[in-house]
């Protein structure tokens, strides 16, 4: 059983509130001890990332790409000890821990070793100045220079302890900003081991410290110590109103990706077998703990009756159990807590008049905090199970009769991170597309281009990043002008 150290300034430090217990969503067992920060040694390590970030800031970056891609290759090389500890403390399945956690946390930390490389340097057309109070007449050349924030602040998700993680840190450190980064408090392990990896990789003292909390307490002071420019933040819109707030008062740069409730607009020209497949993936991948997952679907009248029938078809051959055994799709969502908190959703559901058309029960499993894939039907857009992050494997399908009543629905949500619309006219289904207020719009996939930039709209978020985006989301624009 791993027991845990804070990474503070280079050097592995015992935390001052002791250790908590990291459990298997699974099993019930402990997965091993994370420390317990206190405020002080947050802010000490707020004040290392500080001290470091002048030199690291000055590294050539072929240096700070060489330290990104060694620590990719580390990743690589503990990739099957990785997938088990992922495995273990999140409940996912053998297949997403190591092809969606471990193999994308690896990936992005080589994609911003490329980063690191990409120009910062942006020239402007020279501009004519007459004489005049601010001086001598003249030609002026401009370049706009991308440098780094300074201290990022990087609070992680629960639901990817790698991938997460790494899309924060990589781009970053890429940048040459120092990070203080606080993993979510259910899953932390998997950051320690991607920090041994940069340790190992030659990260210089200070500029990756890792703090870790079960407590609210480790958070708040990642986000309100003063030696901290930028936070960068994954999780509830709740708690990301709270962060803001302190940001907002102390003007910290900040980039939120916050709660989604994903519209599937599924049109009566469209590929129902594709739909289903798309649709399925929020009971599937991660039990549903995924803020991009289509929640919320919009079947047009003439199609409604077959689209349940068939996800009714295609639940009947999820296996609900244990994610270390071949063949299971279906794994435990992150806690009891959540557990509970899921199927009080479909209990909700059930008075406010939906119809449960599969689930709706706990899995007949000795221990483990399973949660059935739950499909609910004959919904209404004012139902709270249609209009609030239930963040399981529960999706809710709501009927319209024309496109223009698809669209509204759709965009009837404090929501708007990612939408997705069916459709056997791909010319309708841009059109479409144009009109919904998210951040992103799948057009008949849920698949991701990972240089497209990712972010939300309205509640679900502020700022974007991937690919080259996340670059800029972690660095300020300088203007440098002289005459001609």
């Amino acid at each position: 059983m791993r027991t845990e150290r804070l990474f503070i300034g280079g050097e592995w430090v015992e935390p001052d509130g002791g250790h908590y217990e990291v459990i298997d969503p699974a099993t019930e067992e402990v997965v091993g001890l994370a420390p317990e920060a206190s405020r002080a040694q947050v802010y000490e390590a707020a004040a290392a990332a500080r001290e470091a970030f002048g030199s690291w800031s000055r590294t050539r970056p072929e240096e700070r790409a060489a330290i990104l891609d060694r620590a990719a290759d580390l990743m690589a090389r503990d990739a099957e000890e990785n997938t088990l500890l992922a495995r273990a403390e999140t409940g996912a399945t053998t297949g997403t821990a190591r092809g969606m956690q471990v193999a994308v946390g690896s990936s992005r930390f080589r994609r911003y070793a490329r980063g690191a490389m990409e120009p910062v340097e942006q020239a402007l057309p020279p501009q004519i100045n007459e004489a005049g109070p601010m001086g001598k007449a003249g030609v002026f050349g401009a370049v706009a220079v991308r440098r780094p924030v300074g201290v990022v602040t990087c609070i992680t998700s629960y639901n990817n302890p790698w991938a997460n993680p790494a899309g924060k840190i990589a781009p970053a450190l890429a940048m040459g900003n120092t990070v203080l980064v606080k993993p979510a408090p259910q899953d932390p392990l998997s950051v320690y081991a991607m920090t041994r990896a940069l340790e190992e990789a030659g990260v210089p003292p200070g500029v990756v410290n890792v703090v870790t909390g079960s407590s609210v307490e480790a958070g708040q002071a990642a986000v309100d110590s003063p030696d901290v420019d930028m936070v960068s933040f994954t999780g509830s819109t709740a708690v990301g109103q709270a962060i803001g707030e302190v940001c907002g008062r102390h003007l910290k740069r900040q980039l939120m990706e916050l709660g989604g409730k994903g519209a599937a607009l599924v049109l009566d020209d469209a590929d129902l077998d594709s739909a289903v497949m798309g649709i399925g993936t929020t009971f599937s991948f991660y039990s549903g703990q995924i803020c991009t997952a289509p929640t919320r679907v919009l079947a047009q009248r003439g199609i409604y009756e077959r689209l349940i029938e068939k996800l009714t078809g295609y639940l009947a051959f999820m296996k609900v159990g244990d994610p270390a055994e071949q063949g299971t799709i279906v794994g435990p969502v992150i806690s009891a807590a959540h557990r509970d908190r899921v199927e009080s959703y479909v209990e909700l559901g059930r008075k406010e008049g939906a119809r449960v058309v599969v689930g709706g029960e706990r899995p007949d499993l000795p221990k483990g905090f399973y949660v059935a894939p739950t499909l609910l039907a004959d919904c209404t857009n004012e139902m709270r199970v249609v209009r609030e992050e239930i963040f399981g494997p529960v999706v809710v399908v709501v009927p319209f009769d024309d496109e223009e009543e698809g669209i509204a629905l759709a965009n009837d949500s404090e929501y708007g991170l990612l939408d997705y619309v069916w459709s056997g006219d791909v010319a309708r289904a841009f059109r479409i597309a144009a009109r919904l207020r998210a951040g992103g719009v799948g057009v008949n996939t849920i698949g991701r281009n990972m240089e497209a930039p990712f972010g939300g709209f309205k509640r679900s978020g502020v700022g974007r990043d991937v690919g080259s985006y996340a670059l800029h989301a972690y660095s300020e624009l300088q203007a440098v002008v002289w005459p001609g």
